[in-house]
């Protein structure tokens, strides 16, 4: 990103925290700062840069984070700087569970059967409401930090606990478990011309129930059929539209198993239902 910024003859300014990283390189950027990453420490960088445009949605999810929390302390506004590609209240909504549930409701996208809470008590009567077993997924985090499964009160009490205290807004989605279903991701670019499109898919090793970052990922998938792919492609192509992302994005889907897998799993096979989308990542991913 920095190469392509500066052969359009962009000054780039860029900020790590980590030294050993290839980006950090003094060929890379004009300006490079190898400092904490917070808020005060990049206000400050803003300050005296004084730059035109941030590009946070190839910093991973930290820079997601830091993107939001300058834009809500209002340092964005202040030093008058535009987020470059996906905007602010995009990355927002996929972010947070709630606004991007009522989006996919919007598109007509699945989603697995859920609600957002912001307390352990609420979280409880939502797993009533769904049925054990769930999983606690909390808003604005890295690699499932926070979150997990439940199968019944307790164990969703200490989950849900965890979830809210690690959250940054607060906020967990309880949802029903889809364990056992195939986990399959499409990486997804679009550009200010509405042209889009799935630069590969992707698919585990491993079923929903382990975290996507602790298993092998094969490209392109191996075991999905072609009206299998072509379903699940159009449909990312429908959410990135929906979301409106300026630049690359991963969507991720649970897709049904086989129906005797379903039944080894005592679970129901539903044609009507053959996937859910689970969540997009407004940013350039593995």
């Amino acid at each position: 990103a920095c190469t392509s910024l500066r052969e359009e003859g962009y000054s780039v300014v860029l900020v790590n925290s980590n030294p050993a990283t290839i980006m950090t390189d003094l060929d890379i950027a004009d300006q490079i700062y190898i400092e904490p990453l917070t808020v005060p420490v990049i206000t400050r960088i803003i300050e005296r840069e004084r730059p035109d445009e941030l590009l946070p949605t190839l910093g991973g999810q930290t820079g997601l984070n830091l993107a939001v929390e300058l834009a809500d302390a209002g340092v964005l506004e202040e030093y008058d700087v535009t987020v470059m590609g996906t905007s602010i209240e995009t990355i927002r909504t996929a972010e947070d569970r709630e606004l991007f549930s009522q989006l996919l409701h919007r598109i007509g996208q699945p989603t697995p059967p859920s609600e957002a809470t912001s307390a352990v008590e609420n979280s409880l009567a939502a797993a009533h409401k769904i049925g054990y077993p769930v999983v606690v997924r909390p808003a604005y985090t890295l690699g499932g930090t926070g979150g997990g499964f439940a199968n019944n009160d307790a164990e969703l009490r200490q989950t849900a606990t965890n979830g809210i205290d690690a959250s940054l807004v607060g906020q967990v989605l309880i949802e029903k478990s889809l364990i056992g279903w195939k986990e399959i991701e499409y990486e997804v670019v679009r550009d200010g011309a509405d042209n889009c499109i799935t630069v590969c898919n992707m698919e585990n090793l491993d079923p929903m129930g382990v975290h996507t970052g602790d298993s092998i990922v094969v490209a392109p998938s191996q075991t999905l059929s072609d009206r299998e792919y072509q379903m699940l492609r159009s449909a990312s192509l429908k959410i990135i539209r929906g979301l409106g992302i300026e630049g690359g994005c991963n969507v991720q889907f649970a897709l049904q198993p086989h129906p005797k897998v379903s039944k080894a799993l005592g679970q129901d096979w539903k044609p009507e239902s053959p996937y859910y989308v689970i969540e997009v990542n407004p940013r350039v991913s593995r």
